[in-house]
Protein backbone atom coordinates (compact mmCIF):
# COMPACT_ATOMS: atom_id res chain seq x y z
CA UNK A 1 0.00 0.00 0.00
CA UNK A 2 1.41 3.35 -1.15
CA UNK A 3 1.89 6.29 1.44
CA UNK A 4 -0.45 8.81 0.92
CA UNK A 5 2.40 11.79 0.34
CA UNK A 6 0.10 15.00 0.79
CA UNK A 7 3.83 17.44 0.57
CA UNK A 8 4.66 15.70 -3.12
CA UNK A 9 2.97 18.81 -4.57
CA UNK A 10 4.74 21.37 -2.91
CA UNK A 11 6.25 23.22 -6.06
CA UNK A 12 9.82 23.17 -6.52
CA UNK A 13 10.45 21.06 -3.35
CA UNK A 14 12.31 17.90 -2.93
CA UNK A 15 11.15 16.39 0.34
CA UNK A 16 13.85 13.75 2.18
CA UNK A 17 11.71 11.35 3.21
CA UNK A 18 12.26 7.70 3.43
CA UNK A 19 12.22 6.90 -0.07
CA UNK A 20 14.12 9.91 -0.97
CA UNK A 21 16.70 8.08 1.86
CA UNK A 22 16.61 5.09 0.09
CA UNK A 23 17.26 6.45 -3.01
CA UNK A 24 20.38 8.47 -2.14
CA UNK A 25 21.90 5.70 0.10
CA UNK A 26 24.88 5.14 -1.30
CA UNK A 27 25.25 8.85 -3.07
CA UNK A 28 25.31 10.52 0.69
CA UNK A 29 27.54 7.88 2.11
CA UNK A 30 30.14 8.59 -0.60
CA UNK A 31 29.62 12.75 0.69
CA UNK A 32 30.06 11.18 4.34
CA UNK A 33 33.45 9.69 3.65
CA UNK A 34 34.21 13.53 2.46
CA UNK A 35 34.68 13.65 6.35
CA UNK A 36 38.12 11.99 6.46
CA UNK A 37 40.89 13.52 4.38
CA UNK A 38 42.44 10.77 3.23
CA UNK A 39 38.93 10.46 1.30
CA UNK A 40 39.11 13.99 0.25
CA UNK A 41 42.47 13.50 -1.44
CA UNK A 42 41.68 10.44 -2.82
CA UNK A 43 38.45 12.07 -4.61
CA UNK A 44 40.27 15.05 -5.70
CA UNK A 45 43.17 13.13 -6.82
CA UNK A 46 40.92 11.50 -9.38
CA UNK A 47 37.35 12.22 -8.64
CA UNK A 48 35.77 9.41 -10.95
CA UNK A 49 37.68 6.64 -9.58
CA UNK A 50 36.74 7.64 -6.41
CA UNK A 51 32.97 7.64 -7.39
CA UNK A 52 33.27 4.12 -8.82
CA UNK A 53 33.88 2.81 -5.71
CA UNK A 54 31.12 3.44 -4.65
CA UNK A 55 27.62 1.41 -5.66
CA UNK A 56 26.03 4.78 -6.93
CA UNK A 57 23.95 4.85 -10.48
CA UNK A 58 25.63 6.71 -12.97
CA UNK A 59 22.75 9.65 -12.56
CA UNK A 60 24.48 10.39 -9.25
CA UNK A 61 27.78 9.96 -10.41
CA UNK A 62 27.42 12.20 -13.03
CA UNK A 63 25.62 15.03 -10.90
CA UNK A 64 28.58 15.29 -8.48
CA UNK A 65 30.53 14.91 -10.95
CA UNK A 66 28.99 18.42 -12.64
CA UNK A 67 28.21 19.45 -9.11
CA UNK A 68 24.70 19.52 -9.83
CA UNK A 69 23.20 19.60 -6.18
CA UNK A 70 19.85 20.21 -7.39
CA UNK A 71 20.07 17.17 -9.52
CA UNK A 72 21.92 15.24 -6.55
CA UNK A 73 18.51 16.16 -3.97
CA UNK A 74 16.48 14.71 -6.89
CA UNK A 75 18.27 11.70 -7.01
CA UNK A 76 18.49 10.99 -3.24
CA UNK A 77 21.25 13.35 -1.67
CA UNK A 78 20.70 15.38 1.01
CA UNK A 79 21.71 18.81 1.73
CA UNK A 80 23.52 18.15 4.80
CA UNK A 81 25.62 15.23 3.49
CA UNK A 82 26.05 17.24 0.00
CA UNK A 83 27.87 19.68 1.54
CA UNK A 84 30.72 17.84 2.40
CA UNK A 85 31.52 17.90 -1.46
CA UNK A 86 30.78 21.37 -1.43
CA UNK A 87 33.63 21.83 1.75
CA UNK A 88 36.23 19.27 -0.03
CA UNK A 89 35.93 21.91 -3.14
CA UNK A 90 36.81 24.76 -0.22
CA UNK A 91 33.53 26.62 -1.16
CA UNK A 92 31.15 27.93 1.60
CA UNK A 93 27.60 26.78 2.10
CA UNK A 94 26.30 30.20 1.27
CA UNK A 95 27.63 29.61 -1.82
CA UNK A 96 26.27 25.81 -2.35
CA UNK A 97 22.99 27.50 -1.73
CA UNK A 98 23.80 30.30 -4.48
CA UNK A 99 24.41 27.81 -7.19
CA UNK A 100 21.14 25.55 -6.35
CA UNK A 101 18.93 29.01 -7.09
CA UNK A 102 20.95 30.17 -10.43
CA UNK A 103 22.34 33.44 -8.23
CA UNK A 104 25.62 34.31 -7.59
CA UNK A 105 26.70 34.28 -4.33
CA UNK A 106 26.82 37.92 -3.48
CA UNK A 107 23.14 38.18 -4.87
CA UNK A 108 21.80 35.19 -2.61
CA UNK A 109 23.53 36.90 0.26
CA UNK A 110 21.96 40.29 -0.48
CA UNK A 111 18.76 37.97 -0.90
CA UNK A 112 18.88 36.79 2.07
CA UNK A 113 19.77 39.40 4.19
CA UNK A 114 16.39 41.43 2.78
CA UNK A 115 14.33 38.79 4.49
CA UNK A 116 15.10 36.04 1.56
CA UNK A 117 12.78 35.40 -1.65
CA UNK A 118 9.09 36.03 -1.32
CA UNK A 119 6.63 33.30 -1.34
CA UNK A 120 5.55 32.99 -5.24
CA UNK A 121 8.71 34.86 -6.72
CA UNK A 122 10.30 33.15 -9.92
CA UNK A 123 13.80 31.11 -8.84
CA UNK A 124 15.95 30.73 -11.48
CA UNK A 125 17.21 26.87 -12.43
CA UNK A 126 20.82 27.21 -12.78
CA UNK A 127 20.92 24.84 -15.84
CA UNK A 128 18.38 26.86 -18.17
CA UNK A 129 20.93 29.73 -19.83
CA UNK A 130 19.83 33.37 -19.30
Amino acid sequence: MALDKPYKGVPGTTIFDAEQARKGYHLNQFCMSLMKAENRERFKANERAYLDEWPMSEEQKQAVLARDLNRCIELGGNIYFLAKIGATDGRSFQFMAASMTGMTQEEYAKMMLQGGRAPGSPVRDPREKQ
